[in-house]
């Protein structure tokens, strides 16, 4: 699965050959950082270039990018602005540093993480090109049977996690807007490995025979390996003032639909609980498929991978993504 997360596409491989210098990619070992530090490594190679990835981490404690030859890892403490002064140059920036889980029973370590953090990035940072992630948990949840937010949909954070990630995109405009800085607001909306995600979430409950909450009755979902190129993508889109881009796939998935397809591949009867509420949240990335094309993997293919590779028992990272939360507190 590794190997398929970090294969680089063409267009990846292209994407390298513009970079014109290393990577520096902040906040590298959460649950995307090594398979995304491994895609753009492994597109540098095949591409040939000389370029380097640097993976910026708090500590690498599972040796997770040493099958990669071009990249070097940094273990540094990014709230530390002392930390700063030590970091190498590099002309293009992947902020990927963030806090969701457990943000409610510490909101003050929360809002540094999140908007402290990413103006020190910013700031040092601000002669390269900056891809800066944040979330679709930006937008107001919307009728389910409407058009998901776009780019232009006005932002309305449900919850200070929420309101956080908005506070960092602020930042990030703000440094564009200041000082020139090209930056593309990369809003992704549930990544999914085979190990973690909404489909996990869902497959397991429906496997362990376990109520399945249909409240938040719709979400979207992209497999993660997309996510990565796109983010390597994303840097012929940064610019002044800030861009921003939706990240997610193309369909519009019920939680109860998605429920029984599972339970029908298990050849077992889901238990379902709760009902749908009105509005979900949701993302538009019709934007994203323009400049970047469709992904390559469907959501229907996601959900056969998904139920394979929990039905053989293999491994997952036992880390909720909390999808179904409506009061924003992770």
């Amino acid at each position: 699965m590794e190997d398929c997360l970090t294969q680089p596409n063409a267009q990846d491989m292209e994407a390298a050959r513009q970079l014109n210098g290393d990577v520096v990619v902040l906040g590298a070992a959460g649950k995307m950082g090594p398979t995304l530090v491994g895609r753009i490594a492994r597109a540098l190679a095949g591409a040939g270039v000389p370029y380097r990835v640097k993976a910026v981490v708090r500590r690498d404690r599972d040796n997770a990018f040493a099958a990669y030859r071009c990249v070097d890892v940094i273990e540094a403490d990014l709230l530390d602005r002392a930390t700063y002064d030590r970091l190498p140059d590099a002309p293009n920036v992947v902020f990927m540093a963030g806090r969701k889980f457990g943000s409610t029973g510490d909101q003050p370590l929360t809002w540094a993480t999140n908007v402290w953090l990413a103006g020190l990035s910013a700031n040092r940072y601000r002669s390269s090109r900056i891809v800066a992630f944040s979330t679709g948990n930006v937008y107001p949840f919307v009728p389910f049977q409407a058009a998901a937010p776009t780019e232009a949909t006005p932002l309305a954070p449900v919850g200070e996690y929420a309101q956080s990630t908005l506070g960092r995109e602020r930042i990030f405009e703000y440094f564009a807007n200041a000082a020139g800085t090209p930056v593309l607001i990369f809003r992704l909306n549930y990544a999914v490995d085979l190990r973690y995600g909404v489909l996990v979430d869902v497959a397991q409950k429906v496997l362990n025979r376990q109520p399945v909450d249909v409240s938040m009755g719709y979400f979207n979902t992209i497999w993660q390996g997309d996510a990565n190129s796109y983010v390597l993508r994303s840097f012929a889109l940064c610019n002044t003032p800030a861009q921003k881009l939706n990240v997610t796939g193309q369909q519009k998935l019920s939680v109860r639909r998605v429920a029984e397809r599972f339970a029908g591949i298990f050849e077992t009867e889901p238990i379902l609980t709760g009902t749908e509420a009105e509005t979900a949240l949701l993302s538009d990335a019709s934007l994203c498929m323009e400049r970047l094309g469709p992904p390559e993997v469907t959501e229907d293919e996601l959900i056969e991978m998904t139920a394979h590779w929990l039905g053989a028992g293999l491994a997952t990272l036992g880390k909720p993504t909390g999808f179904e939360r409506r009061d924003g507190n992770f």
